[in-house]
């Protein structure tokens, strides 16, 4: 487009209904819509891109189509200028220095979209589930039945073989030729939605996209950083981290893509994927040895924190966060101090544990077990509810006691985190369902210390927000650094990590993105 005129006005209506900044639509569908018109004057000059021009109209459907009915010319509107360069979006230039500062993308170069499984009972609460619905599916002599609960895919059938995720070498027996004596695939913890840690089947037969490149470059050194790179960012947290194998809509439960971010490029915790010389650079100006783990810490206290969003609301309707790197060498130490208790937080206390602290153990909060769920399968609970007036969390029959509103409504663009846990773990489930073996879900309630230490978690969070929100603002106060301050990332720095195994190719399908939720 950009080639083909000279000029080019959008008029961007909005509409958004499935994404994170949901607005009213002037037709009855759910993905937004623009206006654009294209004026060539001349011959064509595909070398010169065209200029863009962008204006928004917003409010109501009724608001939305009455403007539009009293617009007699250009000069109806007010317009905005586009960045000129052939790849940017068209989407105004912002006012303020935000456009100046260092992609996120740029700083951490390689990208990878989560685990896509294109089956949602590989996925589930407990290990009990998952071998019961292994179980069953092995178990069912009729081919065509144990198609049904397989539920085939255009790139996964129960008659062919597939490497091992572990062993290229090794060619896996096909789901159609498998029985209760065959070796079973082990669940494992998995980062299914932000904070909300299930367990999966993660094997090549089940799991249409499992990101060999993600796989080999898993270790218990390795964290994720997860959030929205390539759309646009609602209310709440810009960045989620986790120390588990990410699901690809494990940001926000839709819309996932190459939105993982791993520190490391590989499993040794070796090769950091952050952009070369970029350390270098933080080095010399600060005068400090920052190592690749403090970088990942400071980048994540900024985009932890809501102040975040809210500040640079309009700015993030161009997809891809920016961060303001300060060259105040004891300022970037306190958000680097903050940033690794945010992440020995979010991960449960996998990441990061401080000096003196047990791995896997987080800080007590303030909720509290008042009356434990009943564990009966008869009462089973299959709804759960907030009393504001009282701060108290009702699951089924049981009760927690001191559940802030803070922590009852912490949303990530559009996750509400706590409503979402619940949801997946009552009697019916949650989201879509592939198959039959969707219905075997869990007798008992046995989550009471799993949702605890989820409402621990944010209550420790929601403590930290104000240091949060004054260190944001001494930040954006001080002397930054620009993006052009640093090196741009290559090619090679932007492709999957390093092949050292030479275990798979790390050439992959482009995934065909489903929004489960």
């Amino acid at each position: 487009m950009r080639q083909t005129f000279d000029d080019m006005w959008i008029v961007d209506l909005e509409g958004d209904n499935l994404g994170a900044r949901k607005t009213e639509n002037v037709f009855a569908i759910q993905t937004p819509v623009a206006i654009a018109i294209g004026v060539r004057y001349g011959q064509p000059k595909p070398e010169t891109p065209a200029k863009v021009h962008y204006t928004r109209i917003d409010g109501t459907e009724k608001e939305k189509l009455a403007k539009l009915a009293n617009i007699t010319s250009f000069h109806s509107l007010e317009w905005r200028d586009c960045p000129i360069e052939w790849t940017d979006l068209f989407l105004p230039i912002g006012d303020s220095d935000y456009g100046k500062w260092a992609k996120l993308t740029d700083l951490f170069p390689w990208q990878v979209g989560g685990s896509q499984f294109k089956r949602t009972w590989t996925i589930g609460e407990s290990v009990e589930v998952l071998q019961s619905r292994w179980k069953t599916l092995v178990s069912t002599s009729d081919q065509s039945l144990r198609k049904t609960l397989y539920k085939e895919t255009r790139d996964r059938k129960i008659s062919k073989s597939y490497r091992s995720l572990e062993d290229n070498e090794l060619l896996l027996t096909p789901v159609s030729s498998l029985s209760l004596t065959s070796q079973t695939i082990e669940p494992i913890r998995y980062a299914y939605r932000s904070f909300d840690r299930q367990w999966a089947l993660l094997d090549n037969r089940l799991c249409d996209y499992p990101r060999p490149s993600l796989i080999h470059a898993h270790s218990d050194q390795q964290i994720y950083m997860t959030s929205l790179l390539t759309e646009v960012l609602g209310q709440g947290v810009s960045a989620v981290v986790t120390a588990l194998v990410p699901d690809l809509h494990h940001f926000r439960g839709s819309f996932g893509g190459k939105h993982v971010i791993p520190l490391w490029r590989d499993k040794t915790g070796s090769e950091a994927n952050i952009t070369n010389g970029v350390l270098e650079v933080l080095n010399t100006t600060i005068k400090r040895e920052v190592s690749s783990e403090d970088f990942f810490a400071y980048c994540y206290t900024l985009l932890a924190t809501p102040r975040y969003v809210k500040e640079f609301w309009n700015e993030l309707e161009t997809p891809s966060p920016r961060i303001p790197i300060t060259k105040d060498a004891d300022l970037f130490v306190r958000l680097v101090a903050i940033g690794r208790k945010l992440i020995w937080l979010h991960t449960y206390g996998e990441r990061f544990v401080p000096s003196g602290k047990k791995a896997g153990k987080i800080p007590t909060g303030k909720a509290r077990c008042k009356i434990g769920t009943p564990t009966t399968e008869k009462e089973y609970p299959d709804q759960f509810a907030y009393d504001v007036g009282n701060q108290e969390l009702k699951v089924g029959g049981g009760v927690f006691s001191n559940v802030r509103q803070e922590v009852w409504e912490f949303s990530i663009s559009c996750l509400d985190v706590v409503k979402s846990w619940l949801a997946y773990r009552m009697k019916s489930g949650a989201g879509k369902k592939s198959s039959p073996l969707d219905d075997i879900r869990p007798q008992t309630w046995q989550f009471d210390n799993e949702l605890l230490d989820l409402l621990w978690v944010l209550d420790a969070t929601i403590d930290l927000y104000p240091e949060l929100s004054n260190l944001f603002d001494e930040v954006i106060q001080s002397q930054l650094f620009l993006a052009s301050d640093f090196p741009k990332p290559t090619d090679i720095e932007r492709s999957a990590a390093s092949n050292v195994q030479g275990q798979l190719p790390l050439l992959e399908l482009e995934e065909e993105i489903e929004e489960e939720d």
